[in-house]
């Protein structure tokens, strides 16, 4: 059974950090895309960021235009997590972070449901 837990959301004023992990079970981060979605409040759900991580350990990584050289995803395959390193926060990230298993990248995110519970980041002075 395939099952995914984030966790590492908060508060955090703007230009702060926090580092989400998503650990997974009932399946293999190598040779798997993964993928990181957020909703805004009032918002639909919209992709963050994609990871395929190769059997030798290379990861080629995507990323939404607003969060490029600010967040950082990556995984760790013998733990069976991955992350995301989300630096110089602002208030618009504020949202529901998901993992998911898959490229979402082309994905209609409005018929797409998480798997997971998500954990709540929330940017403001």
């Amino acid at each position: 059974e395939v099952e995914l837990v984030e966790s590492g959301g908060g508060s955090v004023q703007p230009g702060g950090s926090l580092r989400l992990s998503c650990v997974v079970s009932g399946f293999t981060l190598s040779s798997a895309h993964m993928t990181w979605v957020r909703r805004p409040p009032g918002k639909e759900l919209e992709w963050v960021s994609t990871i395929y991580t190769y059997t030798n350990g290379i990861m080629v990584t995507y990323y939404k235009d607003s969060v490029k050289d600010r967040f950082d995803i990556s995984t760790e395959v013998a733990d069976n997590t991955i992350y995301l390193e989300m630096n110089s926060l602002k208030s618009e990230d504020t949202a529901v972070y998901y993992c998911a298993k898959g490229d979402l990248r082309f994905v209609d995110l409005t018929v797409f449901q998480p798997w997971g519970r998500g954990t709540w980041v929330t940017v403001s002075s």
